[in-house]
C-alpha cells in the first residue's frame, strides 16, 4: 500500500473523472474531488477517497492532505480563473512534486505553463490531432511520437513469415525497428531471434515516411 503511487484529481468532468478512474483501476491511490455531490457519490466506490468540497484557496487545499500526493491533476477546465489559482497554489506554496493541468484553450495553456504547471493537456485538441493522424494514416492505429516519428503496428507481410527480426534487417533496408509483437491484444518485447509467424502484428517504430514504404510491401 505505502509504495503505490498518489494522485489527487480536482475536478471530475468528464476528463476528470476518466483519468481518476483509470488511475484507481491501474492500482494507484486516487483521490478525488469535486464540489457536487452527486459526482461524489457515483465515485466514491471506485477511488480511494472521494471529497465533496470547493477548492477555493491554500487552506483548503492542505486540510486534505494534498501535500502528501505524487502527483496533482488540476482538472475543472471550464473554471479557467480557479484552474489558474489552484495550479499556482500547488507549485508555489505547496510545492507539489508533478502537477497537470487541463486547459481549454492555448492562451490558458500558456497561462498554465507560466503559473507552474509541469504539463498541459487540451483533451480536445490531442483527440482532434490522433483521429486525424489515424484517418490520413495508411495504419489502423498510429501513435505519433512528434511530427514525424511514430510507433504502430502492421499485420506481417507474407515475405517475412519463418524470418528471424535479425535477418529481416528492417533497419538497415527501412530505416525501422521492430520493438514487438502483439498477439491476442497482449504486446511483448521481442529481440533478434524471434521467429515472425503468420497473423503476427509487428509492433514498428520510426519516421513516418519509412513507415509508409513497409505497408507497401
Amino acid at each position: 500500500m505505502g509504495t503505490r503511487m498518489k494522485f489527487c484529481v480536482i475536478g471530475l468532468g468528464r476528463f476528470g473523472y476518466q483519468v481518476a478512474t483509470v488511475l484507481a483501476e491501474n492500482g494507484m491511490e486516487v483521490m478525488a474531488i469535486d464540489s457536487n455531490e452527486g459526482i461524489i457519490a457515483s465515485i466514491r466506490d471506485q477511488v480511494t477517497q472521494a471529497i465533496c468540497m470547493r477548492v477555493i484557496d491554500e487552506a483548503s487545499l492542505r486540510s486534505v492532505g494534498i501535500e502528501e500526493m505524487d502527483t496533482v491533476i488540476v482538472a475543472m477546465g471550464e473554471n479557467f480563473a480557479q484552474s489558474i489559482l489552484v495550479t499556482a497554489l500547488l507549485k508555489k506554496r505547496l510545492n507539489i512534486q508533478r502537477v497537470i493541468a487541463r486547459a481549454i484553450d492555448e492562451i490558458h495553456k500558456d497561462i498554465l505553463k507560466l503559473v507552474g504547471a509541469d504539463r498541459v493537456i487540451l483533451p480536445e485538441k490531442e483527440i482532434g490531432i490522433r483521429l486525424a493522424d489515424n484517418l490520413s494514416s495508411p495504419f489502423a492505429d498510429i501513435v505519433r511520437l512528434s511530427k514525424k516519428f511514430a510507433i504502430t503496428q502492421i499485420s506481417a507481410p507474407h515475405d517475412f513469415e519463418g524470418k528471424t527480426v535479425s535477418e529481416l534487417d528492417l533497419y538497415i533496408k527501412y530505416h525501422i525497428t521492430c520493438i514487438g509483437v502483439k498477439t491476442d491484444e497482449k504486446i511483448t518485447p521481442v529481440g533478434p531471434d524471434y521467429v515472425v509467424h503468420e497473423n503476427d502484428k509487428l509492433i514498428l517504430s520510426g519516421q513516418n515516411e519509412d513507415l509508409e514504404k513497409i505497408t507497401k510491401l
